[in-house]
């Protein structure tokens, strides 16, 4: 069985702002939440998803999406030292966010799809499989 989906910033927040890609990243979920089997993410791609909520649409939006995110089947990765040192390799040799450098990580780690619409991953596609969002 194919490893579990790794969800970048740009996914998640498409699926929370009902933006295009939004069907895509609801059937993985779906699919993850059937299987039992969550998608992945960093929790440093969490901080992005917080801070972009937060300044956009406020406090309060915020409250509503961390109380959708509990019940989500999405598995949120610490910054331990083998995901930080992938990190900054990616990072010091692409033109990625740092946050970005994480979400690809972490799929090169797990060996797994990383699912995103970022276009800034076009560069990384030889380093690790993408399932682009359209």
């Amino acid at each position: 069985m194919p490893a579990s989906p790794v969800l970048d910033s740009f996914a998640l927040l498409a699926f929370l702002r009902d933006e295009p890609g939004v069907e895509t990243v609801a059937s993985i979920l779906e699919k993850a939440g059937a299987r039992e089997q969550p998608v992945h993410m960093t929790e440093v791609n969490y901080a992005e998803v917080q801070y972009i909520v937060r300044r956009k649409d406020g406090e309060a939006a915020w409250g509503v999406v961390a109380g959708e995110l509990v019940a989500m089947p999405i598995q949120f990765h610490p910054a331990d030292g083998a995901l930080a040192d992938l990190a900054a390799d990616f990072k010091a040799r692409f033109k990625l966010s740092l946050a970005g450098a994480f979400a690809a990580a972490l799929a090169k780690l797990r060996n797994a799809e990383l699912i995103t619409g970022d276009k800034d991953f076009k560069q990384v596609e030889d380093e690790i499989k993408i399932a682009w969002l359209k």
